[in-house]
């Protein structure tokens, strides 16, 4: 197996340097490859090492792009809350307390702070830059084929995609709010490149027969004189002969997936921060479905009987604080935003009821629960869905939810919000309803 680009081709650190990229490599497996970005992972996230920005620096940003996230920011209150919110927990973590100034500043300084930094045509062309990548990747699997010898070909392909503001929050979080240029970006672009997308070539060789017919010669006796002579014939006989079959692969490992792997827990606190406000700019990719995400955040009254049940009141009221949070792959504290098995680990762990189970996937949270029927279903159950993403189970849960009750769940989607679970969509997927031991 040949693992190619396409055009063939938890320990505390001690520098004060940002975490790096993991190297471009040429693994011989897609699951080495997934381990290497994991291991970067482990290796970043328990690093102090961001520059945390401070209210000078914030105001970088200028008047130009105050002026045009106004309106954005009118309209999504609620994400410059989260925004302060995840800001401060930047703050706190690197011992940074004064860059809370900012908020004395009041509501303008946060939104410069949310805000990308770098110039529009740096944003823009790195956007271009990594558009024009995917462009050439497709074009060549296109013409495999026509730039092949292969005698038989399987292809199976991942959609090649990626949401820009998600690449222009990584880039933003990478340099830790600080301004960029697209000469800066240009060799990460690079390296992300070749994370998001694995490219795997596996040919195999067969012998296969084929029938051919042979001239060939004999010698022929007269039977009356004797005479010996030599004639032609032909035959058909079987030959072996190499046959080639091309087996592509190319697997999407989503960008967006990424930041937990590669950054610093201080890092992914301003990727989170930049996704809860999409830089307040969304003039600059007005056809990405985030900016249909922030407009249409679903809220939800639970009914006050729910509320007599004392646990579920305590998890309703910790889960409701991180309403509007984004979905961040990986995603486990208010720091860093939630995914959402992280989400519910966070609220069970941290609702005053006793529970302890640390962070754990939706496999594991089903794990510790029972699992029951959806009619005996009550608030302050889980609720679990499967084959929500190519997992490498995805018939075991994938994704999770905490049940309210009345057919309605809050989740971790994107963003976190309530949700029916009674949803054409969710009921496709329902795995089951689990039910946590009570402290």
């Amino acid at each position: 197996m040949q693992h190619l680009r396409f055009d063939d081709e938890e320990q505390e650190r001690e520098d004060e340097q940002a975490p790096r990229l993991p190297p471009v490599s040429n693994p011989m497996s897609k699951r080495h490859q997934k381990k290497d970005i994991q291991k970067q992972y482990a290796a970043n996230h328990n690093g102090k090492n961001v520059n945390v920005r401070t209210a000078q620096t914030a105001k970088k940003a200028g008047k130009t792009i105050k002026d045009k996230a106004a309106n954005f920011v009118k309209e999504h209150k609620k994400g410059i809350g989260i925004a302060v919110a995840l800001f401060l927990s930047v703050a706190v973590m690197v011992n940074s307390l004064s860059s809370c100034s900012v908020l004395a500043g009041g509501g303008t300084e946060m939104v410069a702070i949310s805000t990308y930094p770098s110039e529009d045509a740096d944003m823009l062309g790195a956007e271009a830059a990594y558009s024009a990548m995917e462009a050439d990747l497709q074009s060549y699997l296109d013409d495999y084929e026509d730039t092949h010898d292969y005698d038989e070909y399987h292809f199976d392909l991942d959609e090649i995609e990626h949401d820009p503001y998600v690449l222009i929050s990584y880039l933003t979080a990478w340099f830790s709010g600080q301004p960029w240029t697209l000469a800066e970006a240009t060799p990460i672009l690079g390296t992300l490149f070749d994370q998001q997308y694995i490219f795997t070539e596996d040919v195999t060789t067969e012998t296969r027969y084929r029938t051919e017919t042979e001239t060939r010669t004999r010698e022929v006796t007269d039977p009356e004189t004797g005479e010996v002579t030599t004639e032609e014939y032909e035959e058909e006989v079987e030959v072996p002969y190499d046959y080639y079959i091309a087996n592509i692969s190319l697997e999407n490992f989503n960008l967006s997936h990424l930041p937990i792997y590669t950054m610093s827990e201080e890092q992914m606190s301003w990727y989170a921060m930049y996704m809860s406000t999409l830089g307040n700019r969304p003039d600059l990719f007005p056809a990405s479905d985030y900016i249909r995400i922030a407009a249409n955040i679903n809220y939800y009254e639970v009914p006050p009987e729910a509320l007599e049940d004392e646990v579920f009141a305590k998890m309703l009221a910790e889960a409701e604080k991180y309403l509007g949070y984004p979905y961040v792959w990986g995603g486990s504290s208010p720091s860093t935003s939630f995914d959402c098995s992280g989400f519910l680990s966070w609220v069970i762990n941290n609702c005053g009821v006793g529970w302890n189970y640390g962070r754990l996937g939706a496999i594991g949270l089903s794990n510790i629960c029972t699992l029951i029927p959806a009619s005996e279903a009550q608030p302050g159950d889980l609720v679990f869905f499967n084959y929500t993403y190519d997992a490498e189970q995805p018939w075991l849960p994938t994704h999770c939810g905490l049940y309210v009750g009345n057919g309605m769940m809050i989740h971790c989607g994107n963003p976190i919000q309530y949700a029916s679970v009674e949803s054409a969509y969710w009921q496709s997927h329902l795995y089951s309803y689990g039910r946590l031991p009570r402290p």
